[in-house]
Formats: C-alpha cells, sequence, structure tokens
C-alpha cells in the first residue's frame, strides 16, 4: 500500500489546494486553527487577566491525593479526594517531553478553558460529572512517594511545572475495553440487548455533547467507563475542543488511530462527524468482543493510507443483525456527510428488536482483529 496522500487545505482564495501530505505542517496550521478560537473565547470571557475565579476553579488545597490510577499519552491519571468526594484526578502535562513550544501550550491551556467552561454546567448520565479544574499547579500537593497502582510503574508521577489539573467524579469500576477484553478471553461475545444498552448509552452521551457544541475527538473504548451497575459513563475530555462554525477551523491528527476517522487521518478539516466514525468503530467492537484491526501489521502510513484511500474496515461478521450492521456500516462511512447524527443514532439504536438474541455466534470465534476493505459509499 502506498503511504504518499494528499491533503486539502483552504487557500487565501477561500478555494482548495490539493498538496502532499508530508508537505503540510499540520502543527503550524492546527495552531493557527487554536490561536482564532483562544481569541475568540478570550473575548467572549473577558480577556481573562486579573480578574475573578471562574466558576469551575478549584482549590487544589484542598485536593488530596491517593495514588496513581494510570498513565497516559496526555498525562497521569490520580485518585484523590476533594472536600470528602471520591474523586479522579487527570494532570495533563503538555510540554514537559520538550516537543511542544511555548505558544502551543498556551493554545491548549485556552483550549481547555472553552471546553471546561461548558463540561462545568453538563449534568447528564452518560458524561462523568466533572468538579472542577485549575489552570496551574502550584497549590497541588502530590505525596512524593505516591502509591503507583497502574499497569505501567514506575513512570513519572512528580508534577510537572506547567500542567493542568482537571478534576472529575471517580468512577469504581472498569473502562468499556477492559469489560470487553474479559468477555473476549472467555471467548464470548455480550448478549445483543446488553451491546444495545451500552452502545445507546454511548450514543446519548456524544449526542448530549455535540449538543453543546463539544467534539470529544478521542472516542473509544478505554475512555469509557462503566460504573458498578455497568451504566457508561464518557470520559478523558483531554482533547476535546468546541466546534468551530467552519469546518477548516479543526485541522490536525488528534485521536488514537484505530477509531480515527479517514479526514482527520489525511489532515483535512472535520467536525463533530469524526466522533460518529469513532462510535462506528466502538460499536463493531462491542458487539463483536474483539479487537479493531488487532493483527493487522503495517506502518502507520500504510494503515492510514488504506483507511483513507481503500476504505480498510474492521469485518462485519456475517451473523450481525442487518440492522445493527447498518448502523455501523453509516456511522464509519468515508464520507463525513453521511454520517448520520448522534441522535439520529440513538433512534436508530432504540428501534432495534433485540427479543432474538442479534444473531449467533459460530462455535470457533473469527480471528481476533480481522480487517477487509469496503467500497466507499457515494455520497447521498
Amino acid at each position: 500500500m502506498a503511504s504518499s496522500r494528499s491533503s486539502v487545505v483552504p487557500s487565501a482564495a477561500g478555494e482548495d489546494a490539493y498538496v502532499k501530505a508530508d508537505e503540510v505542517d499540520l502543527t503550524s496550521l492546527d495552531l493557527v486553527v487554536e490561536e482564532r478560537m483562544a481569541d475568540r473565547f478570550l473575548k467572549l470571557n473577558g480577556g481573562g487577566g486579573g480578574g475573578p475565579k471562574a466558576a469551575w476553579e478549584i482549590d487544589l488545597s484542598k485536593l488530596e491525593i491517593g495514588h496513581v490510577v494510570a498513565h497516559g499519552n496526555h498525562g497521569t491519571l490520580f485518585r484523590g479526594e476533594y472536600y470528602g468526594q471520591d474523586v479522579a484526578v487527570k494532570l495533563l502535562d503538555w510540554g514537559e517531553d520538550g516537543a511542544s513550544t511555548e505558544d502551543q501550550i498556551a493554545h491548549f491551556r485556552t483550549s481547555l478553558k472553552e471546553v471546561v467552561a461548558v463540561w462545568h454546567e453538563i449534568d447528564h448520565p452518560n458524561i462523568t460529572k466533572f468538579i472542577g479544574a485549575s489552570m496551574g499547579t502550584t497549590d497541588l500537593n502530590i505525596p512524593e512517594n505516591v502509591p503507583d497502582k497502574s499497569s505501567s510503574k514506575g513512570a513519572r508521577t512528580a508534577r510537572p511545572d506547567r500542567a493542568c489539573c482537571v478534576v472529575v467524579e471517580f468512577i469504581t469500576g472498569c473502562t468499556l475495553k477492559q469489560y470487553l477484553i474479559k468477555q473476549f478471553k472467555k471467548n464470548k461475545k455480550l448478549a445483543y440487548k446488553e451491546v444495545v444498552r451500552l452502545a445507546l448509552d454511548l450514543a446519548r452521551g456524544l449526542s448530549f455533547l455535540h449538543s453543546k457544541k463539544v467534539v470529544h475527538r478521542d472516542v473509544k473504548t478505554e475512555n469509557m467507563l462503566l460504573d458498578s451497575q455497568l451504566n457508561l459513563k464518557i470520559a478523558d475530555f483531554g482533547v476535546a475542543r468546541l466546534e468551530a462554525i467552519d469546518p477548516r477551523d479543526m485541522t490536525g491528527t488528534t485521536g488514537t488511530l484505530t477509531y480515527m476517522a479517514p479526514e482527520v487521518l489525511a489532515g483535512k478539516p472535520y467536525n463533530r462527524k469524526c466522533d460518529v466514525f469513532s462510535f462506528g468503530i466502538c460499536l463493531w467492537e462491542m458487539y463483536c468482543c474483539d479487537m479493531p484491526h488487532g493483527d493487522l501489521n503495517v506502518s502507520v502510513a500504510d494503515f492510514s493510507s488504506a483507511v483513507v484511500h481503500e476504505n480498510l474496515r474492521p469485518v462485519i461478521p456475517d451473523y450481525c443483525p442487518k440492522e445493527m450492521a447498518s448502523i455501523i456500516q453509516r456511522c464509519w462511512d468515508a464520507n463525513p456527510l453521511v454520517r448520520p447524527e448522534m441522535q439520529e443514532v440513538v433512534g436508530l439504536l432504540e428501534g432495534l428488536d433485540t427479543s432474538n438474541g442479534g444473531g449467533l455466534a459460530p462455535e470457533t470465534k473469527q480471528p481476533s482483529g480481522c480487517f477487509c476493505f469496503f467500497r466507499p459509499r457515494a455520497a447521498a
């Protein structure tokens, strides 16, 4: 598979120009976009400065760090307490690896302010409850020998100099990914009714976010939490953004490779429909209890090229009910305009008949991570 591909970049004249993807500086382009969004946000919120604290800002001196839960690409997740409430503390340490410039870090922080200002007002059963945030960590006390209960012990746990801190409710359960892996190891599928229930939780949460103009940008089963009653809640808004009015105001490859929409992989402008694509991959994963593209051993460039140009998608099993298969295929369509809105997806899932079990898996489970190439559908 060829790794070279073209991207569409808006020209000064307002027309689309085609250039080689490796000739486009996506980081610089994304910075321009973030700057425009940041300027708009600051104007709407009084320009920042030394004014009163925002309603969502927390008192870090009251935040007690217990132990490390996980280490991720964008920081460290701790469990702690805030005024006696059990909370999850995400420490976002942009720039600690030396890869981000001062301007980039400033734009990341401003974009986070935009999202938490909206998240602070959200009260939805399928979205983790936001407690508060801080754009600095001077008053945050992380014990020197904080217990590390993550799977990657030995990773950095000290307080970064320029970190941001986001605090949400702590969910005592597991991620959707972990739940599916348990089923996979047992060589079992989830009951069809359970697949639809979990999918509805995720679809309703995403639909609500989109109604508030929030694009998650990293929808994957690892970022979905299940509580003790197996209710799903969307988590990890570390790379979320407010949706731009002009789609060309959102560019850059943000997200997790196997869940990323073709337009994101290609460096093209995108909107909330990138979340719809990712939802389609998650829905396949929930139905199959399998890893999307798990056994595909190719380079990142070749994988991206296959998704963008050859319509690479996971295989939908023959025994999958046609109504479910249709929802999956519509969500991961190559054309964002063809993908349904998440509110429509909610209606489609609510209309599914789960009384007959939703198809029977064969005795021998399919090979993990199987994939195929679908012919792209024409836009409606």
